[in-house]
């Protein structure tokens, strides 16, 4: 199974530096997960890591799409599928960084997704069940599946929840027992760690990140993106782009659409934080206030390369 390191957590709290630093320690590749640095021409407004950033660690999914196409969750697994496969056959160790929380649990939970769809029941079920370990702990969940399936509780540990779930989620879809049914192999073993830092720190980095955007040439980028018909195109529809075409369109000041930015930017980091919160294998830490927890960082990640 290869093993797979994921950096989660909300906008401007320093996923991209970790990525890179530990890519350099591990021998690792790094595979953005984030739905807009897709995009060619978008790099400011994305937070897009730029080559001289990189410190020579190879990236992955980023600029591969022309900003009048449509870049769906489907796509995403089926092209980071073969990434991780290509980088483990490397000897490297495939790190996903990024802050979109579909895209990580396409891969997470191997989401069976065809075509630009996937199985909402699917998903509604294992997002149910997750909600409920995090609730209520990994043994009430599991003693709901003895009280369905006792043969399958028998042979899966309280502690192995995302077993626990997918078991929960084949009895509930198909109406049969999880212990009869072929048993499910997942492909990779994901390692999830989370950045966060106290919602001041994070409010006011998002701000400054916002003005130095501006000033390094968001508005620039911005109207190039509007004057190519970004009103109606997919790639339009990010933070830090659709905020200023009503500028540009004379309906609102500047200070104004900047405003925006920064609110709909805050407002978007609460609602990642929720979502990866809700991952009840995520392991947070607070790099920015407490930057010495790298080293239980690097613990972490060395007991489990061990496994």
């Amino acid at each position: 199974m290869n093993k797979v390191i994921a950096i989660v957590g909300p906008t401007a709290v320093g996923k991209t530096s970790l990525s890179i630093k530990l890519a350099q320690e591990l021998n690792g590749e790094v595979i953005s997960g984030d739905s807009m640095q897709v995009y060619r021409h978008l790099d400011i407004g994305t937070a897009k890591v730029m080559p001289e950033e990189m410190a020579g660690i190879t990236h992955h999914l980023i600029n591969i799409c022309n900003i009048d196409e449509r870049f769906s969750a489907a796509r995403f697994k089926k092209m980071a599928d073969k990434k991780i496969i290509e980088i483990t056959g490397r000897d490297h160790l495939p790190i996903i960084a990024g802050g979109t929380g579909f895209y990580l649990q396409t891969l997470t939970d191997n989401l069976a997704l065809g075509g630009d769809q996937f199985d909402q029941k699917t998903l509604e079920i294992r997002n149910y069940w997750k909600s409920q370990v995090k609730a209520k702990g990994p043994e009430y969940v599991w003693n709901q599946l003895k009280q369905k399936d006792i043969n399958a509780s028998k042979q899966i540990p309280v502690g192995n929840t995302r077993r626990v779930i997918r078991a929960l989620e084949v009895i509930e879809k198909t109406g049969q027992l999880f212990s009869e049914q072929p048993q499910y192999q997942p492909e990779n073993d994901f390692l999830l760690i989370g950045l966060t830092t106290d919602r001041s720190v994070l409010y006011d980095r998002i701000n400054k990140r916002v003005d130095l955007m501006v000033e390094n040439g968001l508005l620039e980028e911005a109207k190039w993106l509007y004057d190519n018909g970004g009103e109606k195109l997919p790639a339009g529809k990010g933070i830090g782009y659709h905020e200023l075409f009503p500028y540009f369109r004379g309906e609102c000041s500047l200070d104004d659409a900047i405003a925006k930015i920064k609110q709909d930017s805050r407002h978007y980091a609460k609602r990642q934080l929720t979502w990866f919160r809700n991952k009840a294998d995520t392991h947070w830490y607070d790099l920015l206030s407490k930057p010495t927890q790298i080293n239980q960082i690097r613990q972490l990640i060395d007991d489990w390369l061990k496994k």
